[in-house]
């Protein structure tokens, strides 16, 4: 065949390749996807200025409506029920709810949110012993703490700081109080019960359904022999690819590269003939088009389908932000505390931060996360910090 014949059917295929790539990309990012995901609360194509108004108005009266019915069944359980149980020494498992009274968002009652699903999850266990004990921590300044605190006191064991220390605590800033309220409850639960594991939960984090299930199962892992802390929870919004997390990245490029494997595998089935040659650059394309799409039709979505089972849930190094639910598998509570008393906690320097650079900076120590997330954040309004008149989900 003559050389010019060759170069004009090389340069055919390679218009023609190019273009059904350019066809594909303007019907997925220009058709599909926006189609698909513009009402995807953690996509790029989310119409913020279209849906975020109406569906935070949603949550927060979702929220106001279990809160309601929250406060229903614990003054329904608060004239039925004898008072607590004693707790038992040196269980598998405490989980620690700190709380603390809010000034906006009361009527949303998010400590007895919280506390009916634990209190659900507790009376569906199945095993002989109970899946864990509980313990309010009320960190509350008042003589009298929290006033859902106080319904809770026939169910769960309620802690409170003495007068003396809260006397003190009056002239701290708000993150140190923060800090040392963390540290308060992390110790009292730990001299109180010594128990082999503990879960420090926030008052506004919702335990999802197989919360102790997949707890469990992180705690037969090896990483959590040496694991100062294990994040329960990191916000949604801030768990895309593109961020300066390596390990996300080796994550991306690998998924990429298996979706690309894939494509070309099924378009071999399905084209015979006609489907696109195995080459590089094809597998380079195919690579950077599933990256682009599982990017801007959003990652939290993708993680979502590891609910399938507790073993599929992923461990990763831990990120700085938020800790609203943590894991402190053995003694690590108690060191955790050590280590916090440390420090002093200011603004743009709050607990989450430090326990993260103490976690990296602390020889023999590390610090893990856990995706998906294992509760829901329903705190719209914050006891720390100054709130909006009318919160939104992003």
């Amino acid at each position: 065949m003559p050389r010019w014949k060759a170069a004009v059917l090389q340069h055919a295929r390679w218009s023609s390749g190019m273009a059904q790539g350019a066809v594909l990309c303007v019907l997925t990012f220009g058709l599909v996807l926006p189609l698909c995901c513009h009402r995807c609360l953690y996509s790029y194509y989310f119409l913020r200025s279209v849906y975020l108004d109406w569906m935070s108005d949603v949550a927060l009266q979702e929220s106001y409506e279990r809160g309601q019915q929250a406060l229903r069944y614990w003054q329904n359980l608060a004239g039925a029920e004898s008072p607590a149980s004693p707790l038992s020494k040196s269980p598998e498992l405490l989980v620690t709810v700190v709380t603390a009274q809010r000034t906006d968002g009361r009527d949303f009652h998010y400590l007895l949110q919280v506390m009916r699903r634990l209190d659900v999850l507790l009376r569906s266990c199945r095993d002989a012993k109970p899946c864990a004990e509980v313990l309010v921590c009320d960190v509350e300044s008042s003589p009298s703490g929290t006033e859902d605190a106080l319904l809770l006191e026939k169910r769960f064991r309620v802690v409170r700081r003495s007068l003396e220390e809260k006397k003190v605590s009056e002239y701290l800033n708000v993150f140190e109080k923060e800090k040392r309220d963390y540290i308060y409850c992390l110790r009292k639960g730990w001299e109180l019960l010594n128990p082999r594991n503990v879960v420090v939960l926030e008052d506004d984090a919702l335990p999802r359904m197989d919360f102790f299930t997949v707890i469990r199962d992180l705690l037969t892992r090896r990483f959590a022999l040496n694991s100062l802390y294990v994040k329960l929870y990191h916000p949604e919004r801030l768990q895309r690819y593109w961020n300066p997390e390596p390990y996300r990245i080796l994550e991306w490029v690998g998924l990429g590269l298996v979706g690309a494997t894939v494509l070309l595998l099924f378009s071999v089935a399905l084209c015979g003939p006609w489907a696109p040659s195995l080459s590089p650059v094809v597998l380079l394309f195919l690579a950077l088009y599933v990256m682009a799409v599982v990017e801007l039709g959003g990652r939290h979505y993708l993680l979502e389908l590891r609910r399938v089972s507790p073993q599929l849930y992923a461990v990763s190094p831990a990120t700085e932000c938020c800790t609203p639910a943590m894991l402190y598998p053995g003694n690590a509570s108690a060191r955790a505390a050590a280590l916090l008393d440390r420090v002093k906690c200011i603004k743009g320097y709050a607990k989450d931060m430090a326990l993260y650079q103490l976690a990296r900076n602390t020889l023999g120590e590390s610090a893990h996360s856990v995706e998906p997330n294992l509760i829901t954040h329903i705190g719209a309004f914050s006891s720390v910090r100054p709130n909006p008149p009318h919160p939104k989900l992003l």
